[in-house]
């Protein structure tokens, strides 16, 4: 059943996501549709991690179903933001500055990586 939930929630996620972006249409080189998805996801995110503090009687249900699940499908930024976010609450401050910084290089340079490979390598080459 949990996956079901999962699976809802993600597919209204995504469809919420996409329906950002059509209504925020980039008029610049500025990504503003994903700047304004990743800051509402991560806002989201903050008031749900609230209300799950505030009542812990929420379901596991309920919580897979609004963060993994909607926020999931989304922005994983939101995720990423509740992660580094709870790093820092933990004291964990040296951890956190390592995730968020190995995250954002690390994550740029792969996506560079397979965009060369397929680019320039494998995807010239005939099987």
């Amino acid at each position: 059943m949990n996956w079901l939930l999962v699976a809802c929630g993600g597919a209204m996620g995504a469809s919420l996501r996409y329906a950002a972006t059509l209504l925020l249409k980039p008029h610049s080189l500025f990504p503003w549709p994903t700047w304004w998805v990743n800051l509402l996801g991560c806002f989201a995110a903050g008031v749900f991690l609230a209300l799950c503090v505030k009542y812990p009687s929420l379901q596991q249900e309920t919580r897979l179903f609004l963060m993994v699940g909607i926020l999931g499908g989304f922005t994983t930024f939101s995720s990423f933001g509740l992660e580094t976010f709870q790093l820092l609450r933990q004291g964990q401050h040296g951890l956190a500055l390592l995730y968020v910084g190995s995250t954002l290089m690390l994550g740029v340079l792969v996506l560079a990586i397979g965009f060369y490979l397929v680019q320039y390598g494998l995807g010239n080459k005939t099987v």
